[in-house]
């Protein structure tokens, strides 16, 4: 940043930056969102209840605006966009228009101030810089930094530099200190939801969970086997389009197996990306498993058909006495005389009682089998 020294500026004529990637990561605003001034109450609401705004403001409220945190603006589109420091504008507007707390719907309190308050938010400290000259900042902050982004933000940010200022991804990974590997897995991912949402093959507003799980698609995608089902390109390419437009349906099917779809009444399979991320992938290198997830089954069934009767067997035997044994350690404060429990308890020991004389029959058939052999 080249100014160094900060300008009073008053604070009305300031406004939101609409192109924080934080606010498309929670799919607060859409990418053609037409003004920076055009959803102001919505980017206020959302920075109180998901930025911890109140803080800002009882602190804001004792002491003023500090004049040594100046706002960094970019006003070169005739707007005077608060780059960095959208935290503090969010808090400004509170304190001087308690009204709009009620008017949003917001269970925030808002202080009366003094004048002498009021004035250092009336007039705050700006640094004007050019967006394009503040990235290298913002990078370092929000990818690396204190105040880090999520994996969807981040990524939003490296396209939109490489894009609108036609910064090369290794220098990218450069200035913001990661690697250049981690830059291209998170401008990959960023292609490929923008493939599918411009193929009209996913939409953010239709996934189940409240909460985007970005991660769980730039992660998959680095997996073999989920690579070869959308025949993605190299990351090496760097690539608008990674997925290859022969393999959109195959795109539209993992979105819909990550995140589900609300509309469609469609369960998402990966509930957690640990282990069912690594399920999916195992699940698409087998032809027999991947026709079963295809049909709707669960994910856990449609991963045990790659295994072995042998292998799922004795998987289930391991599972069934680790969980028998947690239930066994939390008897005396879990339960608390249930006789459906008790009857389960009953149906358990009858099954396990079953399950071993069975066993125990293959097992002396088995002897008798190979002692004949033998002789």
């Amino acid at each position: 940043m080249k100014n160094n020294h900060f300008t009073l500026c008053p604070s009305k004529d300031l406004c939101f930056d609409s192109n924080n990637p934080r606010l498309y990561e929670k799919a607060l605003l859409l990418e053609n969102d037409p003004s920076p001034r055009s959803s102001e109450d919505k980017i206020i609401k959302f920075l109180y209840e998901e930025m911890d705004v109140q803080e800002l403001i009882l602190s804001m409220a004792a002491s003023g605006f500090f004049p040594h945190e100046p706002l960094m603006v970019d006003s070169s589109d005739g707007e005077r966009v608060v780059i960095e420091g959208n935290r503090r504008l969010a808090a400004t507007r509170l304190l001087l228009h308690p009204a709009k707390s009620d008017e949003l719907n917001l269970k925030a309190r808002i202080p009366d101030i003094p004048d002498n308050i009021k004035k250092t938010l009336i007039e705050v400290p700006v640094i004007f810089e050019k967006r394009e000259e503040l990235w290298k900042f913002l990078g370092f902050k929000h990818v690396n930094g204190p105040a880090r982004w999520g994996s969807y933000a981040k990524s939003k940010y490296v396209a939109d530099v490489h894009f609108k200022y036609g910064i090369e991804l290794h220098e990218i990974a450069r200035q913001i200190g990661d690697t250049h590997k981690t830059v291209q897995r998170l401008f990959r991912g960023l292609m490929v939801i923008k493939q599918a949402e411009n193929n009209d093959i996913f939409n953010r507003e239709d996934i189940v969970k409240k909460h985007f799980a970005f991660s769980h698609l730039y992660v998959g995608i680095t997996y073999p086997n989920i690579s070869k089902f959308l025949g993605l390109r190299p990351e090496i390419e760097e690539s608008k389009t990674p997925v290859p437009e022969t393999h959109m349906q195959e795109l539209g099917e993992f979105c819909l197996w990550l995140y589900g779809s609300k509309k469609r009444n469609i369960e998402p399979v990966i509930q957690s990306q640990n282990p069912d991320l690594r399920r999916l992938e195992e699940t698409l290198g087998n032809t027999e498993a991947l026709i079963s997830l295809r049909k709707g089954d669960p994910l856990v069934v449609a991963h045990e058909l790659r295994l072995s009767p042998a292998n799922v067997f004795s998987t289930s035997l391991i599972d069934a006495k680790q969980n028998l044994q947690k239930a066994r350690a939390m008897l005396t404060d879990g339960y608390q005389g249930s006789e459906d429990l008790l009857r389960t308890a009953g149906s358990i020991a009858n099954l396990a009682d079953d399950l071993y004389r069975e066993m125990e029959r293959v097992r002396i058939n088995d002897s008798k089998t190979r002692l004949v052999e033998e002789n």
